[in-house]
């Protein structure tokens, strides 16, 4: 049994490289860290911390508009959805306890020698496409350097000068609420590199300087678990373009099935460069990035709120404060707070990985993977707006591609485009939103949806019936046309059929027709009822969903003088009317 003690590592404000002696126990590693403040954040004592009001806010957002712009770029890392990890045969399943998928070559022992997963290759070309990137035929893997408790190696096996791809773009379509529009994004690269561990820290998360003892543990679960790094052109200007940027790569890789892309298991994470400029200046201002960024909407508040800080900082004539660190996005505070500062460029003394061959993509190979592609967003959403919809309704469609395959699925059995459109955004959404369901989850084919829609616009059923079968279709499954039967929900639309069902209700009713015609008018509210149970339901009228009486009435006060009364009916409850009064006529086709 052996145990490694770092010796002679300082500890630096921002920055912590702890000395500490490594242990195991119940399947975690555990160290003694001793630093001058937590591990989490540094406190910002120097540099007091701006308080903005909403209408000064407001104010350094109308000058940025006016005077300044800002530059943007982003680099991601997505988790690769393949069932071992990159140079070993190890498992990954997040939320498995710490340092239960692990083995020698994921801890770093000496002796162990990686072995590349050809998944990871396949995917990342199958990403290099999508992303119309162009593809290097024959790139390599290199070391990047660097120690910290999580790395079990001291190095990190990654590509530097010759990423798997490079120089391609995305496209995509900002939403209807934020004034929309089509936007195109450049890509500097794609490269394959795997992931480090975790430090989990027992701390409270506090800002405290004081010096103090804290117990950490190493989770190597995650160590060597495939990565792609996806770095931007820096050519996002607002916080929504960099979020919806984001939620492009999240939806591509989904499609692509590359990844699940959930940003709460850290799939894909997103650490955003920004700084600002006067406008007209080619020269870059100081760089800052934003780590801690879980949600689109949080990465849209903290770029606002940096871009805010950045351009009061312009305005007050402290630029000179702007200084190239890294920082952290505060949920609670809704502000960013430095976590360390950056003194100049890492050097992280690359060079190519000794024991990994060259990695060399025939074109074969290359247009195999070209040709298996699936329709992908940007194509969907354009083949959509082809078919009429508005652009809400694509980007609602095309947003998730569980929902579009059903939508494609449900118009490809003849369904009404829009009537589909309508249903999947409307009831069939609410019910998944209102009960945390995915479109896969829930009974409801694309087969019994078309036959749905065919039969409410056939005739068969009435919308509102439509919408009880449909929640029965979802909730339980089962057919259309078997619940129509089961239930009696044919809707009637024969003349002599309905007649017959009103003579039905005054036939069981006599000692009230008989009264009604003796001037208690005030039955008609019971005909009404009797008539909703047994007419109504089936029957193809929408008058039903007004007000009968209102409409009696109307028609009455309207024939009250002349000697014959013709009520042209919308309604068959209107035929009652004509019934129970003994001295009207009624036209079942009016």
């Amino acid at each position: 049994m052996a145990s490694t003690l770092f010796r002679g590592i300082q500890t630096r404000p921002f920055l912590l490289y702890p000395s500490a002696l490594f242990g195991r126990k119940n399947g975690v590693f555990y160290c003694t860290v001793k630093g001058t403040q937590t591990q989490t954040a540094a406190p910002e004592n120097k540099q007091p911390q701006l308080k903005v009001s909403p209408q000064a806010k407001a104010k350094v957002l109308d000058k940025f508009l006016q005077d300044y712009e800002a530059i943007i770029g982003i680099e991601t890392h997505v988790q690769l959805s393949t069932l071992t990890k990159a140079f070993c045969s190890c498992p990954y399943n997040y939320g498995s306890k710490p340092n239960t998928c692990i083995c020698s070559i994921c801890m770093g022992l000496p002796g162990t020698l990686p072995v590349l997963n050809s998944k990871v290759i396949q995917f990342a070309v199958k990403l290099g496409l999508a992303l119309n990137c162009k593809l290097s035929l024959n790139s390599k893997f290199d070391r990047k350097q660097y120690f910290y408790p999580d790395l079990p190696k001291g190095y990190q096996i990654s590509q530097f000068d010759i990423p798997i791809a490079s120089g391609g773009y995305i496209d995509l379509d900002l939403p209807v609420e934020f004034g929309g529009g089509h936007r195109r994004f450049g890509i500097t690269r794609v490269h394959m590199e795997e992931d480090a561990g975790k430090l989990l820290h027992s701390g409270n998360g506090s800002y405290s300087q004081e010096i103090t003892f804290s117990l950490c543990s190493v989770d190597l679960n995650r160590a060597g678990v495939p990565l792609l790094e996806i770095v931007s052109e820096p050519d996002m200007r607002s916080g929504i373009e960099a979020a919806e940027y984001a939620a492009e790569l999240q939806r591509l890789v989904r499609y692509l099935g590359v990844s699940n892309g959930n940003m709460q298991e850290g799939s894909l994470r997103c650490d955003v460069n920004i700084s600002v400029r006067p406008i007209g200046q080619l020269e870059f201002g100081t760089k800052v990035e934003i780590k801690n960024l879980n949600s689109f909407s949080a990465m849209n508040r903290a770029i606002d709120f940096e871009i805010s800080r950045q351009v009061s900082l312009h305005s007050q004539d402290q630029s000179d404060q702007i200084v190239q660190e890294t920082r952290l996005w505060e949920e609670g505070g809704q502000k960013t707070v430095t976590m360390r500062k950056k003194e100049g460029l890492s050097d992280y003394r690359y060079f190519p990985e000794p024991d990994l061959p060259e990695v060399i993509l025939s074109e074969d190979y290359v247009d195999s993977i070209r040709s298996s592609l699936p329709e992908l967003p940007e194509s969907k959403r354009r083949r959509y707006e082809k078919m009429g919809l508005s652009m809400q309704d694509v980007l609602f469609l095309a947003n998730d591609v569980n929902v579009a395959d059903f939508f494609d699925a449900t118009i490809g059995k003849g369904a009404d485009v829009k009537l589909a459109t309508n249903w999947i955004m409307g009831d069939i959404a609410a019910y998944m939103k209102n009960e945390k369901l995915s479109i896969n989850e829930i009974k409801l084919t694309p087969q019994e949806l078309a036959e749905l829609i065919a039969s409410i616009k056939g005739g068969t059923i009435s919308g509102k019936i439509g919408k009880e079968i449909l929640f029965e279709l979802i909730a339980k499954g089962g057919t259309v046309k078997g619940l129509i039967e089961e239930k009696d929900l044919v809707q009637i639309v024969d003349p002599a059929e309905i007649e017959k069902m009103i003579d039905k209700v005054l036939a069981e009713s006599p000692k009230q027709l008989e009264q009604y015609r003796g001037g208690k008018t005030k039955l008609q509210g019971y005909f009404a009822g009797q008539g909703n149970e047994s007419i109504k339901r089936k029957s193809k009228s929408r008058a039903f969903e007004q007000d009968p009486i209102r409409e009696i009435k109307c028609q009455k006060l309207n024939n009250s003088v002349t000697e014959t009364r013709i009520l042209r009916l919308t309604s068959p409850m209107l035929a009652i009317w004509g019934l129970i009064s003994g001295d009207g006529y009624f036209d079942l086709h009016g």
